[in-house]
């Protein structure tokens, strides 16, 4: 068993509260092959990092933000495969409200839209691909996230399923729960502490104002 204390915990969303991996590079490789890229070279980097920037990487003479509105429009509609990840529900259920928020590199559309599909509470504090000059694995969604809530960055716990995720928390000084819901463990190295499923993460409030997140 292990235990961390922290004041909130902050939730990335593809592959960790939504399944939607399937549905992610369907659609990237249905893009890349209207662009004539290959799909490999858009899929081994799209996973857990803004749409925006990956198409500036590997499309710079594309109007990248056209390009997204457009991917994430599809990705929104796009319903086959996508469910919310086990033990999702329960989790988040679980910590108070106030106490938790999500961090994903979607923008806030397809965010609310995959939240609401599954019925799962949408957070007063969402950090979007909207909502940042510089996405994952740049600390600023995760710091924005901390600030958000009121909390400092040290004292907040995230949970993770990429590694362009868990470098950016690192990076803001979080300690991270990396899962193994996209990656291998191996590609999770730089977590705290890499888990196969949410259903091992147990949350209560201690009596004060911290929670306590215990990891079977």
């Amino acid at each position: 068993m292990t235990t961390f204390r922290c004041s909130a915990i902050l939730f990335d969303l593809d592959g960790v509260l939504v399944d939607s991996t399937r549905s992610v590079e369907r659609q990237w490789r249905i893009w890349a092959h209207e662009q004539g890229i290959e799909g490999d070279k858009v899929t081994t980097v799209a996973h857990g990092v803004r749409a925006v920037e990956v198409i500036r990487a590997v499309a710079p003479h594309l109007d990248a933000e056209a390009e997204v509105r457009k991917l994430e429009s599809r990705e929104a509609d796009d319903h086959d495969g996508v469910a919310a990840m086990p033990g999702a529900l329960d989790l988040v259920h679980a910590v108070p409200e106030g106490y938790w928020g999500v961090v994903t590199s979607g923008t806030r559309h397809l965010a609310t839209e995959r939240l609401r599909l599954f019925g799962i509470p949408i957070p007063k504090v969402m950090v979007t691909a909207d909502d940042v000059a510089k996405g994952k694995p740049d600390p600023a969604p995760y710091l924005k996230g901390a600030e958000l809530l009121g909390m400092n960055p040290a004292d907040c716990l995230v949970i993770e399923d990429a590694p362009a995720g868990i470098q950016s928390a690192r990076a803001g000084g979080m300690k991270v729960i990396g899962l193994t819901s996209t990656y291998p463990a191996a590609a999770l190295g730089e977590a705290d502490l890499v888990i196969p499923k949410l259903q091992r993460i147990q949350v209560s409030l201690d009596g004060g104002r911290m929670l306590e997140v215990s990891v079977s």
